[in-house]
């Protein structure tokens, strides 16, 4: 019998690639996942965007195009309304595509940063930008850098310690489609186990922490939130 999302007043939503999957938005290390077409070496280091910054602002425009072109899946829509009708709810996502924020949720948390801001590497000055394409290059020959955390890079300290703090004071849990195996997210939900909140994992297949919850849907985000989130107020949003 699943669990019903309106017994609990502090939700965290942990989500990963599979939570965007149904919307189009192509996924990295599963079947089709974009790192089988493109080495992160050229596309999403520092070193790469150091030696052909122009390079790197071709993939990530042809990123934007593609998640640009992608609109919020009914299970992004289902998280926005227990934000607005539970007493506390935040996400926390590992995702770069914005989709959460499209479908209404405002409490979001981005670990690895956002495909729609951009940084400038001297000032540490960050913009949202939603052209696509978009020209990279500053007026003085500079380049903005996409406000990404790429492979090599330290996640943002200020977003683990929200994500830590909202972890430690959930009383559910409920992970959708992450891989568990990009650390040092990966060990976020141990934090949930550690305050002896109820956790859910939400995953077609099993992954290397799904023995930590105590709750297993093997199914799609959609299918398995509307499961989850049949007694919310359907006219409320």
């Amino acid at each position: 019998m699943p669990i019903d999302i309106t017994t609990f007043r502090r939700v965290v939503f942990f989500t990963g690639a599979g939570m965007s999957a149904e919307s189009g938005v192509p996924t990295y290390r599963g079947a089709g996942g974009i790192w089988k077409n493109y080495n992160y070496e050229e596309y999403a280091c520092q070193a790469a965007f150091d030696e052909d910054p122009a390079g790197v602002w071709r993939f990530h425009n042809y990123r934007r195009e593609l998640v640009g072109g992608c609109a919020p899946n009914q299970g992004h829509r289902l998280i926005a309304q227990c934000e607005a009708q539970l007493a506390q709810v935040t996400v926390i996502t590992q995702n770069i595509d914005g989709l959460h924020q499209k479908a209404g949720s405002r409490a979001v948390i981005e670990l690895h940063g956002s495909l729609w801001r951009v940084r400038d590497e001297i000032s540490g000055d960050v913009e949202e930008n939603f052209d696509v394409p978009f020209k990279g290059e500053m007026a003085d020959g500079r380049w903005w850098r996409p406000d990404i955390t790429w492979f090599g890079d330290s996640l943002n300290e200020h977003a683990i310690r929200e994500a830590v703090s909202a972890i430690q004071e959930c009383d559910c849990f409920i992970s959708i489609g992450t891989s568990a195996v990009v650390y040092p997210a990966a060990r976020l939900p141990y934090y949930a186990v550690d305050a002896g909140a109820t956790c859910m994992e939400i995953n077609p297949e099993s992954t290397p922490l799904s023995s930590v919850y105590e709750h297993r849907l093997r199914s799609s985000a959609t299918d398995a939130l509307g499961e989850i989130c049949h007694a919310l107020d359907a006219d409320s949003v």
